[in-house]
């Protein structure tokens, strides 16, 4: 029933067929049941495990691997191939991309182990009027139609609408659906607003939500998918996934080196179609597929294969640390979208602020006599826990608060005119309130207060367990006075009082709205003297304009607390009673922010990301949080900087784009503005990171490019994100953003290596070709130094220290390349040189080797011919397998040394040497051995098509690898002092652009 907080309680009542008094019947039950649906919301369902591993498949350069390994298998089956040597490169590749499918599987299985440990599971009863009588039932079995009580500490099992009130009020905390920090009052009434939205609908319950105050009996109107939070989890359903800035552009990477790939393996087949027929081979068809071969080969050596491994370790390893800064990562690639983030759009309550009001400052009368008449008390702490210190008004604090008359009664008064109840939960680990929360902060203010008379008092209550420090000094007080009688809050007097006896005297206590308490009172009780002296008029203005600096500039919720001595004998009250009282003090209270918050909203700004407040709550509360914050400290105007939803949306489109561009605050919103505000973010290239709580945040926690949501928030809203925030700290945001800079400087780094150490693969193989030389390297030796040689250091790469000044730079653009053009010059020059000087190695060995045949080059480049013509050496020396051993031992060391200069894009050795990073020394000593192995180990010499080498050997090798440390060094020179200036390309970006998305 959608409309029932436009309906009268008889006409929803009628729609229903039920009667208030008897409710449902077993009949009506079961048809409404089968017409509506039972209330729960459809469990999501977990990805399945195939397709979690199909998904590990979806990448271009991984489906161009699958495909070189299948032409690979079906070229050794035409050329006669059997056995070992015909499967061996295609099941090498496979094995390859199974041990990758695995990490990811194994590791994003791991983040949803981890988000379960998170959520607490408890079932959610009713109590239910059915067939003429009330029983607990779990919420599930609910209907629409049905009459639920419901109390204080009662979570709202269904959407349902108020038919009667059962004491003089009943609040609601409604904060998981609108964000509001303040509970709201219900009421019977139609709501007469169009387009009402939630915070509109007062005599709606929505499931929940929880009440505070009160008790009330209503009739549910929605459940399942037809509650507000249904309606919340569907649209969150609708929004699709948006691809990370690196999963983009690592996409736009391998298209390109696909196009590149396919080109130069075209081009070496196009070349030697002249050798097809060449004898060696054996025929024109032999001469295609032997060239082919080399193509494919070329292929394998081309594209990185450990790179979709190395991606995926590097990102695990960076969701490990995440998780030690209390982030746990749900989804790997958001690990690094944190990096290039430019908007934090936060939700206000529980992720700026605590979400638990807390008294903040206290007003009194000093004196009447002498001095000013009122002074402030500073009250710290900003949370449930009874923790915190007073504060006179020149910042002193004071060791014993209870000495101070007006201090102890107003914590009499805060103990004893109060229904909430605060306990410590050890399974949370933190304090818990079953009621309202300024009645909670009430009684945690009597706690900072403490006890009077007991010098040792401090630390005497710092000795109690948690349990029993939750409510010591209020249970001291509650056994001190014996409550006899109690006027509830209603909405004409806008206060509560209770009775109390203690040693034959009778006291009222009262508390309520500052303009009803102190209307009421005709005395005051002073601080200096705990006299008790008449109110005058100039008192009473002074205590007014207290009030509203309180109310206005300070956006303090206030309360006024007095007392009254009665009768003694006195056994009831009456409104009559609450008249001339005794004025004790005036408290103001907030939602505080998190004490940490400001320094992160400050890391946040230096780092160039814009943090804009997105709340339900009012503007002028929300005003001054941002002004606590420090999100306003570089403004004096807050117009064009804070919107409410609806300014927001009477703006014409251009206004709208540069409103967007300037906002701070964003207040009185729905989950439809939320998700809103992200879009119209993303339209403007802004990455945009989301943060929240409540079931209203999910939507746009699915559509922002990071879904940030609290390890205490709802189930649906840590299923709709990317990351779950275990301590719900803003600042552990900040943390994570530079972890997630850390890794994206590091996966460029091996990227840079891996690419670079394969273009050297590609120059030796295509060099090789052009000018006919025997086959410098067979594939499976290309794919040992792919997964081994490449993977081992590349993974260490990710080890490399954050830079100190990581929180200093602005974010990177979205559409900026991974491989910009002076990084693939770079690229091209180390690579070059890696190819060279693999080629130089097989060439040495044939010319110049004493163990070599030491033939002309001319002889050596003319292989092919060998068998038709007289020679001075036999042709079975070009299957010799010394040659492709140096070739692939320079390849393997040259590697190892360009590891090295990856320590840093642009920093020398000299400043950051090798054992800044032990792990990428320990992954180059691991690489050797291992080389050394297949080496000199006959089963692994002969499957690698290797032999062992001599000393000489092993000094040419060392003496052609070194130089690519001086090469490089030189380039990281230029980079330093003139960041390529000279070498630009006339194209800013390698990679194609996605213009449209830019537009």
């Amino acid at each position: 029933m959608e409309d029932a907080y436009a309906r009268s309680v008889a006409e929803v009542l009628e729609t229903f067929r039920v009667d208030p008094t008897k409710g449902l019947t077993d009949s009506q039950v079961a048809e409404n049941i089968r017409i509506y649906g039972r209330n729960a919301l459809p469990q999501e369902r977990s990805t399945p495990f195939w397709k979690l591993i199909l998904k590990q498949f979806d990448d271009l350069l991984v489906r161009i691997l699958i495909a070189a390994a299948l032409i690979s298998f079906f070229l050794a089956l035409i050329d006669g191939e059997t056995g070992l040597t015909a499967f061996l490169e295609p099941s090498v590749i496979l094995m390859i991309l199974a041990a990758n499918a695995a990490v990811g599987v194994i590791t994003e299985t791991n983040a949803e182990k981890a988000l379960e440990e998170l959520k607490a599971y408890q079932a959610d009863v009713a109590t239910v009027l059915r067939n003429g009588c009330f029983s607990i039932l779990p919420a599930t079995e609910l209907v629409p139609g049905d009459i639920v009580e419901v109390g204080v500490g009662c979570k709202v099992p269904a959407d349902m609408r108020m038919i009667e009130l059962l004491s003089n009020q009943l609040r609601v905390d409604q904060a998981i659906l609108t964000g509001e920090s303040c509970s709201v009052a219900k009421d019977l009434e139609s709501t007469l607003a169009t387009n009402a939205v939630y915070q509109d609908k007062t005599n709606i319950l929505f499931s929940g939500t929880v009440v505070v105050a009160g008790r009330a009996r209503a009739v549910v109107v929605g459940v399942g998918s037809n509650t507000a939070m249904g309606s919340i989890r569907d649209a969150m359903l609708r929004t699709e996934d948006e691809a990370t800035p690196l999963k983009k552009k690592l996409d736009e990477f391998g298209t390109f080196l696909a196009k590149v790939i396919a080109g130069i393996c075209i081009l070496v087949w196009v070349v030697n179609i002249g050798h097809f027929r060449d004898p060696a081979h054996g025929g024109f068809l032999r001469g295609a597929i032997h060239y082919f071969k080399i193509a494919v080969a070329l292929a394998v050596a081309a594209i990185p294969e450990g790179l979709p491994a190395v991606v995926t370790t590097c990102l695990a390893l960076g969701t490990k640390r995440m998780a030690r800064l209390n982030a746990i990562v749900r989804s790997l690639p958001s690990v690094e979208t944190l990096g290039c983030t430019t908007v934090i759009c936060s939700d206000k309550t529980g992720t700026l602020t605590t979400n638990m009001m807390s008294v903040s400052k206290i007003c009194v009368v000093w004196s009447v006599h002498h001095g000013p008449i009122t002074t402030e008390f500073t009250v710290g702490g900003t949370t449930y826990a009874p923790e915190g210190l007073i504060f006179d008004a020149t910042g002193m604090q004071l060791e014993f608060p209870a000495q101070f008359p007006c201090l102890l009664h107003i914590a009499m008064c805060s103990a004893l005119c109060n229904e909430s109840v605060l306990q410590y939960n050890p399974d949370k680990k933190n304090y818990d309130k079953i009621g309202e929360s300024t009645e909670v902060a009430l009684r945690v203010l009597a706690e900072k207060v403490g006890l009077p008379g007991f010098d040792s008092m401090p630390s005497a209550l710092n000795m109690l367990s948690k349990h029993e420090r939750a409510s010591y000094c209020n249970h001291y007080w509650e056994h001190q006075f014996k409550k006899i009688s109690i006027l509830e809050f209603s909405r004409d007097r806008k206060m509560m009082s209770v009775l109390c006896s203690r040693k034959q005297q009778e006291i009222m206590f009262s508390k309520g709205a500052p303009e009803s308490i102190i209307s009421r009172c005709t005395s005051i009780l002073c601080n200096d003297d705990g006299s008790s002296v008449p109110l005058t008029a100039d008192i009473r203005a002074e205590l007014e304009a207290k009030f509203h600096s309180f109310a206005g500039k300070d956006t303090l919720r206030c309360l006024a607390l007095a007392l009254k001595r009665m009768p003694m004998g006195q056994q009831t009250l009456s409104f009559e009673d609450e008249a001339n009282l005794t004025f004790i003090g005036l408290v103001g209270m907030l939602d505080p922010p998190r004490e940490e918050v400001r320094d992160a909203i400050t890391s946040c700004m230096s780092a160039g990301i814009r943090v804009i407040v997105v709340t339900g709550d009012n503007k002028t509360t929300a005003e001054s949080l941002c002004r606590q914050i420090g999100a306003f400290d570089h403004l004096e105007d807050f117009s064009g900087y804070s919107y409410t939803a609806s300014e927001f949306e009477q703006l014409l489109p251009l206004q709208k784009t540069l409103a967007l561009q300037r906002m701070v605050l964003f207040t009185r919103v729905e989950p439809c503005h939320k998700k809103m505000l992200v879009e119209s973010l993303q339209n403007q290239n802004e990455v945009v990171a989301m943060t929240g709580d409540g079931v209203n945040d999910a939507p746009a926690l699915k559509k922002a490019d990071i879904g940030i949501a609290m390890g205490s928030g709802t189930a649906v809203a840590k299923s709709a994100s990317d990351m779950v925030l275990a301590d719900d700290n803003f600042a552990s945001i900040v943390a994570a953003v530079a972890e997630g800079r850390a890794i994206y400087n590091n996966t460029k780094q091996f990227i840079r290596y891996m690419i670079s150490s394969n273009i050297g693969e590609v120059v030796c193989i295509f060099v090789a070709a052009v000018l006919g030389m025997p086959e410098t390297l067979v594939p499976v030796q290309l794919l040992w130094v792919n997964l081994v040689t490449d993977g081992l250091p590349a993974t260490a790469i990710g080890f490399n220290k954050q830079d100190s000044d990581v929180m200093m730079a602005k974010p990177r653009k979205v559409n900026e390349a991974v491989v910009s053009s002076w990084l693939f010059f770079r690229y091209l020059v180390v690579g070059a040189y890696v190819g060279l000087a693999t080629i130089a190695g097989f060439i040495w060995w044939f010319v110049y080797s004493d163990s070599g045949p030491k033939l002309p080059y001319y002889e050596l480049v003319n292989f092919d011919t060998c068998l038709t013509r007289e020679t001075a050496y036999p042709c079975s020396i070009f299957d010799d397998r010394h040659p492709s051993t140096v070739s692939m031992t320079v390849l393997v060391v040259v590697e190892m040394f360009n590891a090295l200069n990856n320590l840093s894009e642009n920093q020398s050795l000299v400043v950051i040497p090798p054992w800044s990073n032990l792990w990428l020394v320990g992954s180059i000593v691991l690489t050797m051995l291992l080389h050394v192995l297949i080496l000199y180990v006959e089963p692994l010499s002969i499957l690698f098509s290797v032999t062992p080498l001599s000393w000489a050997e092993w000094t040419i090798v060392l003496y052609l690898s070194f130089p690519v440390i001086l090469i490089d060094e030189v380039l990281k020179f230029f980079s330093r002092n003139s960041r390529g200036k000279f070498f630009r390309f006339r194209r800013p970006d390698l990679l194609p652009r996605r213009e449209a998305r830019d537009m």
